[in-house]
């Protein structure tokens, strides 16, 4: 008999929470990752992936809700590492205004990521909000150049 992950109580919470996962078809025959600086002009991604420490991703995440009324602007759903920047990402990809998903609480996954970070994926046509966003955001801020600082350590 397997020990088990034990990450939901019951086998019946898992079929139940099983029914909120829509299948979906892949929109290529590949997965490519790449670095952003890699990326050429004839490719657009459908997801950026941020892997952060604390303050870095308290930055990521008040950009990501400074043009949102929905305070809901990221949202960290229960899920494997993979679903989290690859499955939640591209399901939030599809929609008019998609969110942010904050990821790699995944229990199992855990022990291959850098014990103070997480994930923060988000879809494409939101990151370039996010960027359009960037020069009258809290980040021209003396808050934001103290965190900044201890960010850099400079």
């Amino acid at each position: 008999e397997l020990e088990g992950e034990r990450y939901k109580k019951t086998p019946e919470i898992v079929d139940q929470a099983m029914k909120h996962q829509m299948p979906i078809q892949a929109p290529g025959r590949y997965l490519v990752f790449k670095r952003f600086d890699t990326i050429d002009d004839t490719e657009e991604p459908i997801a950026v992936i941020f892997f952060a420490a604390p303050d870095v991703l308290s930055g990521l995440f008040t950009l990501a809700n400074y043009d949102e009324v929905d305070p809901n602007g990221v949202i960290a759903p229960f899920s494997s590492g993979c679903s989290s920047i690859v499955y939640s990402p591209y399901m939030q990809s599809l929609k008019d205004n998609p969110r942010a998903v904050l990821g790699l609480f995944d229990i199992s996954a855990r022990p291959y990521i850098k014990s103070n970070y997480l994930s923060f994926t988000v879809p494409y046509k939101k990151f370039i909000r996010m960027v359009e966003n960037m020069t009258d955001s809290f980040l021209i801020t003396e808050s934001w150049a103290k965190i900044s600082k201890r960010i850099t350590g400079i």
